[in-house]
């Protein structure tokens, strides 16, 4: 019974599948969410401030301002929540991923420059947003 009550313990301590980690740009407009799992990574970056849109998802009464995209597929316009507010934040977050850096993680690269931020998968899929232009391909 030890045995059992032991492993049960052990198997409830083992770290999680994934961690999740969070970037801003600098000037706080686009922010950012990044999974990592042991056998794919993701991103979900929204945009508070844009003109124009990012166009309809299928099914969506709304334009998106959230892009979602992993380590191997085509990025995914997710629709706009009723009732959530897309209102930008006072500045950015505690990590800034600043103009010229870039952030390698799991067949993701993601790169913040003054133009905006642009973001790709090893599969050769990615997005582009900044105020003036969002593009996904």
């Amino acid at each position: 019974m030890f045995r059992y009550l032991y492993l049960a313990a052990v198997m409830g301590a083992s770290p999680a599948l994934a961690d999740v980690d969070y970037f801003d740009t600098p000037s706080g407009n686009i922010s950012c969410s990044v999974g990592l799992g042991r056998d794919s990574s993701d991103v979900s970056c929204t945009i508070y401030d844009r003109t124009p849109t990012l166009p309809r998802a299928g099914g969506c009464s709304r334009s998106g301002h959230t892009v979602w995209m992993n380590d191997r597929g085509p990025v995914t316009i997710e629709c706009d929540q009723p009732g959530l507010s897309y209102a930008r934040p006072a500045g950015p977050g505690p990590q800034v991923l600043e103009y010229g850096q870039s952030w390698d993680f799991g067949g993701i690269r993601c790169t913040s420059s003054t133009k905006g931020l642009e973001c790709r998968n090893a599969g050769g899929h990615g997005f582009f947003l900044s105020r003036a232009r969002q593009s996904v391909w």
